[in-house]
C-alpha cells in the first residue's frame, strides 16, 4: 500500500494475524521464524519470552534485509508463555502433553507471559512483555477428555486456546486477554505508535469493509 511503511509480522499464528487485523493493519508479508524453542535449564517464564520473540524478530529481519520489497519495514515478532509458578508448559502437540497442561491448570491460577519485539526501519530492537494472570475452573475428567477429542489444544502454549472453547474454563483473568489470545493488542499498538509507524492508516477501510 502507498501511504505507509511496510509492514511484516514475523508469525505464521492466525491468531496473531486476526489480532493485528483487529488493529486495522494488513501485513505486507508474513515471514514465520524456525527456531530452536527449548527452554534453557533453569530459564524462567519471561526470560524465555523475551529470548524467543527477539530471536524471532532477528530471523525475520534478517530475511527481510534480502528482500528488495520488504527491506526497511518494520518487523514485528512476539512469543506466548503459558507458567505455573517457574514451570514453562509446552505448546503442546501430543495428546499426554495436553493433558498433563489441563490437568495441572485444574482448578488454579496461572500466567501468561507474551513478549513482543518490534525491529524499526532503523534497525533498533524495541521490546516488551506483557503478564496476564488467569484462573481455571476445577476440570472434571469428562471435561478434559472431551476437550482433548475436540483437538482444539494442538499447538496451543499450554494446551488450550481462551478463545475457542477453553474460554469456558476461565474462572478470572485479570490484564489483558489479547494478550493471552497471543498478541497484547493495547502495548503492540503502543510500541508501533511510538516508533512512528502509522497505525491509524487502516481503519477508515477497516471500519467501512
Amino acid at each position: 500500500m502507498i501511504g505507509r511503511p511496510k509492514f511484516v509480522l514475523a508469525s505464521g499464528s492466525p491468531r496473531r494475524l486476526s489480532l493485528i487485523n483487529q488493529a486495522g493493519i494488513e501485513p505486507d508479508a508474513l515471514k514465520p521464524a524456525d527456531i530452536d524453542e527449548t527452554p534453557r535449564r533453569g530459564e524462567l517464564p519471561r526470560a524465555y519470552a523475551n529470548r524467543l520473540a527477539r530471536a524471532k524478530a532477528h530471523a525475520a529481519f534478517e530475511a527481510v534485509k534480502l528482500d528488495d520489497e520488504l527491506r526497511g519495514a518494520f518487523v514485528l515478532a512476539a512469543d506466548t508463555v503459558v507458567a505455573v509458578g517457574r514451570r514453562i508448559l509446552p505448546k503442546a502437540e501430543l495428546l499426554d502433553e495436553a493433558a498433563q497442561c489441563l490437568r495441572l491448570l485444574s482448578g488454579r491460577n496461572h500466567r501468561v507471559h507474551t513478549s513482543i519485539c518490534l525491529v524499526t526501519p532503523r534497525e533498533a530492537f524495541r521490546q516488551r512483555i506483557v503478564d496476564t494472570r488467569v484462573r481455571f475452573k476445577r476440570l472434571s475428567e469428562e471435561d478434559i477428555e472431551t476437550y482433548l477429542a475436540s483437538g482444539e489444544w494442538r499447538g496451543k502454549a499450554g494446551g488450550y486456546a481462551a478463545q475457542g472453547i477453553a474460554g469456558t474454563f476461565i474462572v478470572k483473568l485479570v490484564g489483558s486477554y489479547s494478550n493471552v489470545v497471543g498478541l497484547p493488542l493495547y502495548e503492540t499498538m503502543n510500541l508501533l505508535s511510538g516508533e512512528g509507524y502509522p497505525i491509524r492508516f487502516g481503519w477508515l477501510n477497516a471500519v467501512t469493509a
